[in-house]
C-alpha cells in the first residue's frame, strides 16, 4: 500500500482514553507496517499540563497494553514515539491558536512534514463546532500550502436540529471534502467485505433483492452493561448511541445498489441513496415498529448483575433505553416490501454483531414433517467477534427417510493465520492520511439518518405514555420483540460469541 504524504497529526484531547487505548496504538501499527510517511509528528493537545517526555511514556505504555495482532519490539516504539510531543493549551480560547499555529510552523522546519496537517477532534461534540472555528481563523483550515483534514468523532449531534447545526459550523471553516466524520464499525474488515462479497460473485448478487429475500436481521450485542458510564449513557441511550449512526450504516452498505466504481464518491452516493430511501415511520405507528426496553437486575451463573436504573449515575427513573428493535422497510426498487430488523442493547448474553439475510423458503413443502428448516437459507456475515461469513441450507439426515438438518458452510477470518487483520482505528487512520473517505460518514448521509430516527425520538420524548420494557441482564431483551417478526414461524437469530454456534442463552 503507498505511503501517505508527509504530515502532522494534531490530537485535540490527548490525554484522554480514546488517545490511549485507540489511536496511538493503531499509529504505532501503521508505523510497524512502514505505513505512515517517511516524515511525520503526532502533536497531542490538552489543557493538562503533561511534559514531552511524561506523554511519550504515557503512549508506551497505551502501545504496550491495548496494541492489537502486532509484535511489539522496544526500540521500535521509542523511535515511533520520539516522533510524538505535546502541546498544553484552553481549546476553548482563540487567541491560544495563534500559539498552536506558531508551534506548527516550527515543527514544519524542524520535521519537514509539508504543512500537512489531520486535525483529530478526540472531544466532546460541544467542542466541535469551537475547535473548527478557531482552526479556520487562525488559518488552520486554508488547504494553500499543504492538506487539511478534519476528523470527528460521533455522536454526529443529537437528533436532527444538532445534526444539521453542526454541519453547519463545519462548514464554516472546512469544505465537505476536508471533513472525515470516524465510525469505527465502518473501519472492520468484515463491513468492508459486505462491498466484496456482494460485487465481486455472481452468486449472490441474483438473490440479493426482494423475489428471493424473506427478511433482513441486523443484530449488536454488547455482554457488559454500562461500565461506569451511566452519567453519559443516560443522556444519549441506545437509539443515539447505536441505531442512528453504527446500524443505519451497515444497513446502507448491505443494502445499497452495486456503484459505478469503487472510489468514494460513488460508493457514499448509493449508500445515501439507501439511507434516503428508509420508509418514514409515522408517529402513530412507532410503538408498533419499534421496541425499547432496559437492563433490570438479575443473577447469571450465582452473580448478582444491578439494574440499569442501579448504576452509578443513573436516574432512578431513568427511561432511557439500553435496548430498541425497529422493524423499518426499504421503498425501492430492490427491496419493496421485504422488512428489516435492527436491534442493539447492553447486557445481552453475549458480545456480537453481525447481519442476518433470510432467504425464502421453498414454494412447496416437500418435506413439511422438519418445520426447524422453513428458515434454514441464512447468509450470515458477522462482523464481531470471530469474523467470518457462515451459510447455513439444509441436508438429508443419514437413515430412512427425508429428515432435513440444517448445516453450516463458514469461512473465518482467523483461519488466514498469515494475513494482519488491521484493526478499525489502523484502517481509518491510514484511509484519512491518504485522502480516502470512503469508509467516512458524509453530511447528507448523516442527516438522512437523523430525519428518520426524528419521529421516534419525537415520540418518546413528547409521549410519557409510550411503553418502556423491562428486560433481565443476561437476557436476549423484551419477549415482545419477537412480536416484530412478521411471519409468526420465524424469529430472531439467538448467535453466541463463535459463528457457528447458537442458541437462547450464551455464558457471559
Amino acid at each position: 500500500m503507498d505511503k501517505p504524504k508527509n504530515l502532522t497529526m494534531v490530537i485535540f484531547g490527548a490525554s484522554g482514553d480514546l488517545t490511549f487505548r485507540k489511536l496511538i496504538p493503531s499509529l504505532y501499527a501503521l508505523y510497524n507496517q512502514k505505513m505512515l510517511p517517511d516524515k511525520f509528528h503526532v502533536l497531542g493537545v490538552s489543557r493538562t499540563v503533561i511534559t514531552d517526555d511524561s506523554f511519550r511514556e504515557k503512549m508506551q505504555e497505551g502501545i504496550r497494553k491495548f496494541s492489537e495482532n502486532i509484535h511489539l519490539d522496544e526500540q521500535q516504539i521509542s523511535e515511533f514515539t520520539s516522533h510524538l510531543s505535546y502541546f498544553q493549551m484552553d481549546m476553548s480560547v482563540e487567541e491560544e491558536y495563534s500559539r498552536l499555529k506558531a508551534a506548527l510552523n516550527e515543527r514544519n522546519m524542524t520535521e519537514g512534514t509539508d504543512s500537512n496537517y489531520l486535525f483529530y477532534l478526540s472531544m466532546p461534540p460541544a467542542m466541535f463546532g469551537v475547535i473548527s472555528d478557531n482552526l479556520g481563523r487562525a488559518g488552520l483550515s486554508d488547504p494553500f500550502d499543504g492538506f487539511r483534514r478534519l476528523i470527528i468523532e460521533k455522536p454526529f449531534g443529537y437528533d436532527l436540529a444538532s445534526g444539521l447545526e453542526l454541519n453547519r459550523k463545519l462548514h464554516q471553516s472546512f469544505a465537505e471534502d476536508q471533513i472525515y466524520r470516524i465510525d469505527h464499525y465502518l473501519g472492520k474488515e468484515t463491513v468492508q467485505n459486505l462491498l466484496v462479497m456482494r460485487f465481486s460473485n455472481g452468486i449472490f448478487e441474483p438473490l440479493w433483492n426482494r423475489n428471493y429475500v424473506h427478511h433482513v436481521e441486523i443484530t449488536s450485542a454488547e455482554s457488559i452493561g454500562v461500565e461506569g458510564r451511566g452519567g453519559y449513557y443516560d443522556g444519549s441511550g441506545a437509539l443515539r448511541d447505536m441505531l442512528q449512526n453504527h446500524l443505519l450504516q451497515v444497513v446502507g452498505l448491505t443494502a445499497m445498489e452495486p456503484p459505478s466504481a469503487m472510489d468514494a464518491d460513488s460508493i457514499r452516493n448509493e449508500t445515501l441513496k439507501v439511507l434516503q430511501s428508509l420508509r418514514p415511520i409515522r408517529k402513530e405507528d412507532v410503538p408498533l415498529q419499534v421496541i425499547r426496553g432496559q437492563y433490570t437486575a438479575s443473577n447469571i451463573n450465582g452473580e448478582v448483575i444491578p439494574g440499569y436504573r442501579e448504576e452509578p449515575g443513573v436516574n432512578a427513573e431513568s427511561r432511557t433505553e439500553t435496548f430498541v428493535a425497529v422493524k423499518f422497510f426499504i421503498d425501492s426498487w430492490r427491496w419493496g416490501g421485504v422488512p428489516f430488523y435492527i436491534r442493539t442493547g447492553k447486557s445481552l448474553p453475549t458480545r456480537v454483531t453481525e447481519v442476518v439475510v433470510h432467504f425464502k423458503p421453498t414454494p412447496h413443502g416437500l418435506f413439511q414433517q422438519d418445520e426447524a428448516c422453513r428458515s434454514c437459507n441464512q447468509l450470515i456475515i458477522r462482523i464481531q467477534p470471530d469474523e467470518g461469513i457462515l451459510l447455513k441450507f439444509g441436508m438429508k439426515q443419514p437413515g430412512a427417510g427425508f429428515n432435513v438438518k440444517s448445516v453450516n458452510m463458514d469461512f473465518h477470518y482467523s483461519d488466514l493465520s498469515d494475513v494482519h487483520l488491521p484493526s478499525a482505528y489502523e484502517r481509518l487512520l491510514y484511509d484519512a492520511m491518504t485522502g480516502d473517505s470512503t469508509l467516512y460518514a458524509r453530511a447528507d448521509a448523516v442527516e438522512a439518518a437523523w430525519k428518520f430516527v426524528a419521529p421516534i425520538q419525537e415520540v418518546w420524548n413528547n409521549d410519557p405514555t409510550q411503553k418502556i420494557y423491562g428486560y433481565p441482564a443476561g437476557t436476549w431483551g423484551p419477549e415482545n420483540a419477537d412480536s416484530l417478526i412478521e411471519d409468526k414461524e420465524m424469529t430472531w437469530r439467538y448467535p453466541c460469541a463463535s459463528l457457528t454456534e447458537t442458541g437462547n442463552y450464551c455464558e457471559l
